[in-house]
């Protein structure tokens, strides 16, 4: 009820700010300069608010998940170091390589825990591109624990739900990935039930492109991975998404340029132009229906696995109901391609 109760609020801030703007622009040659100082004060007031949104938002959903998955695991939240934001605001002199970057995680730990016992380990990251883990993963975790898993699902940078700066720090197949090493790192130096031998790691979407950067570039760190419906090649993708999404990489503080501007750089972060890195046990599963990651872009992620010679597992669905998120429903096709 109180999500409810505050995206109204903010839908209702939205649309007062939307009709003054039709206003003014109705007479913008009338525009004052103590008016378009007022009108710039407003659009920042709402580009706020909509981070405190946020953050209001993944403090109640933090709360649920000690309903829905409480009677099967032990929930826990930290906070841990990463490699520093390079485009950060420097503060005092300290630049930023004297500052690691902290991020959020969340740890899901099965119950009764069997201390005398090592457990294998899963990272789960999220997709995006800006996005959180919320308890949309409630069913995947409550299998996980089922199967004897402990689960570290990382906020890794450019997640909604921590303020501004938290979320413009985004590094898109860069230093996010370095996140979600950083929590297996902690993970396995920190929790003495988790076996060091036995780490895996799983995502979907922009998770997905995370799993596979993660394996390319530290093969040691991981046993095995799954990638469903990834993000595997952004040179591709921008050619097919909209205006807005090209946007969204192209930002003063995320890649700054266009695919077309600099494609080796789009390149150096997808994982169709890394296959030939590829030295883990990895399963990969798509659907020819999805409306977000195009299945030709993991038909050139498998072409390349194959032309390298590479050894892995892959199938594609034949329009899977539910399109990208097919394999994340509580479906019985889901449930068996998660088996």
């Amino acid at each position: 009820m109180l999500t409810v109760v505050i995206r109204t609020a903010a839908l209702a801030g939205l649309a007062m700010f939307v009709a003054l703007s039709a206003a003014i622009a109705a007479d913008e040659e009338a525009l004052s300069p103590a008016l378009e100082k007022r009108l710039a004060a407003i659009e920042n007031r709402i580009d706020a608010a909509q981070y405190t949104f946020d953050q209001i938002l993944k403090r109640i959903d933090d709360v649920l998940w000690f309903e829905r998955v409480g009677d099967i695991a032990s929930v826990d939240k930290v906070t841990i170091t990463s490699p520093p934001n390079p485009k950060g605001k420097e503060i005092y002199g300290i630049k930023n390589e004297r500052h690691p970057f902290k991020i959020w995680a969340y740890i899901f730990v099965p119950k009764p825990l069997e201390r005398s016992k090592k457990l294998p380990l899963l990272i789960l990251p999220h997709g995006g591109v800006h996005a959180d883990f919320t308890t949309y993963y409630t069913h995947v975790i409550r299998e996980l624990m089922e199967q004897g898993y402990v689960v570290v699902a990382p906020e890794y940078r450019g997640s909604t739900g921590y303020g501004r700066e938290y979320q413009e720090a985004i590094d898109y197949g860069g230093l996010e990935i370095d996140d979600n090493i950083a929590a297996r790192d902690w993970a396995v130096a920190t929790l003495p039930f988790v076996d060091a031998e036995r780490v895996g790691i799983v995502g979907w979407s922009h998770g997905g492109l995370i799993a596979l950067m993660a394996i390319f570039n530290h093969p040691e760190k991981f046993q095995a991975a799954y990638a469903g419906v990834p993000v595997s090649d952004l040179v591709a993708r921008m050619g097919y998404a909209g205006r807005e999404y090209q946007d969204e990489f192209a930002a003063p503080y995320h890649i700054g340029k266009t695919s077309n501007e600099d494609v080796d750089e789009y390149r150096r972060r997808s994982p169709a132009w890394n296959a030939a890195k590829l030295q883990t046990p990895l399963l990969i599963h798509t659907t020819t229906n999805d409306r977000d990651v195009n299945v030709i872009e993991v038909e050139h992620l498998i072409a390349q696995l194959k032309a390298a010679g590479k050894d892995f597992q892959y199938k594609i669905y034949p329009d899977a109901p539910g399109g990208h998120s097919f394999n994340r429903t509580d479906t019985p096709l889901a449930r068996e391609s998660r088996d």
